[in-house]
Formats: C-alpha cells, structure tokens, sequence
C-alpha cells in the first residue's frame, strides 16, 4: 500500500521536529557564578596580630539600591548600566562583598568574626560598619569604589572613622577581568580597615590611608 500523503503521524513527527529545533535555538545559556572571595595566595602577605585573640565584629555592608542584587553590573557609558542576567555573585552583591570584607580583614588580623555568634561579656571587640559609597565597573576599563566605615573598640569605644578611594585597572573584556579587579578593590580596604583595627589595639590614633 502507497504511503498515505494525508498520513496525521507524519505531520505529528514533523511538528515535534520542528518544536524542538526552535527550542534549542532558544536556549538560555546557563549562568556564570562569581565570588568575591579572595584566594589563599592572595592572603600570603597577610600579618596576624601578636598576643591575646583579636576579636572583630563587622556589620552588613550597605551598598547602593542598584548593586544590591545577584546580578553583575557594569558601566556602559556614561549613562547606561548592564545589569548581567546571566553573570551573578554567588549571592546578592552586598552579602558577597560583607563575606570577603569581614574574611579579609580577620585573616590579616588573625581574628576571629564573632558577627553571627556574639561575643563574651569580657572580650574586647572592634565592631566594624562598612558602607560602600558608589562602585562602577567597565570592561576594559577599570573598577573605582568608594568605601566609608568606622572601627569601635568595645571596651573604651574609641572610634576611628575613614574612608577610602580604589581605583583597579580591568585587564580585558571579560565579566571575569571586572571580577578580579573587584576582589583587589576590596583587598585594599580590607587592609586598610585592619589598619585601624591595629591602631586601635596599640593605643594610637587610627590613619585613614585615602
């Protein structure tokens, strides 16, 4: 028998086919995940404090209503920003950039973060606020961030206040050359708050460094 040209299997077959073309054509690429956590060898020239535990408390950093998402977001120009669907911090910007800020600080200081367990009444502690100021990043380009923050010692609350101004060049177009050059921005002010911390603990008056 002559296959039937009318044949409904036939034109069922065609239509998957064809759905399923269309859908592979239409396929979301899988998104990329960051972090702003600095690596071992980037943490070799860290000094850990002498003598008794140095116990530090940082505080969730506050971040401009546009940075505090997921999403990587970049400058454009000079009135545009691209906010990446598919390139993400492995958690919102501001949890991420508080992580590695308060791992940075106390692996320089060889402290303990006692910010989700408290600490003892008798522990002398540096409680540590950070806002992030404003940051761009460009491809291409560089990444400049301005941080604020103050340092308050527990026991005698003196404070050190300070803020400080990065600038990292981007090495390439890469979304992860834009992620590289964050983690030394945030390397820099991580030295720099352990800096007053040190301060602090010697008796002096803590320097802001810019």
């Amino acid at each position: 028998m002559s296959p039937n040209k009318n044949n409904p299997f036939k034109h069922l077959a065609a239509a998957s086919m064809a759905a399923m073309l269309l859908g592979a054509c239409g396929t979301t690429p899988p998104a990329q995940f960051y972090t702003l956590a600095a690596t071992p060898a980037s943490t070799a020239g860290a000094r850990p404090a002498q003598g008794a535990q140095t116990f530090i408390e940082v505080m969730p950093v506050a971040v401009p209503e546009r940075l505090a998402r997921p999403q990587v977001v970049v400058r454009s120009d000079a009135t545009k920003l691209d906010v990446l669907e598919q390139d993400r911090w492995s958690s919102p910007f501001n949890n991420e950039l508080r992580d590695a800020l308060a791992a940075g600080i106390a692996s320089r200081l060889g402290a303990i973060d006692i910010s989700r367990s408290g600490r003892q009444p008798d522990q002398v502690s540096y409680r540590i606020a950070i806002e992030l100021r404003d940051l761009d990043a460009v491809r291409n380009g560089q990444v400049q961030a301005s941080f604020g923050w103050s340092v308050t010692r527990s026991d005698d609350r003196k404070t050190a206040v300070c803020r400080l101004t990065v600038v990292e060049p981007v090495a390439g177009g890469a979304v992860s050359d834009v992620v590289v050059a964050t983690q030394k921005v945030v390397a820099n002010a991580a030295e720099a708050i352990a800096g007053n911390v040190r301060a602090l603990q010697a008796g002096q008056t803590a320097k802001c460094v810019g």
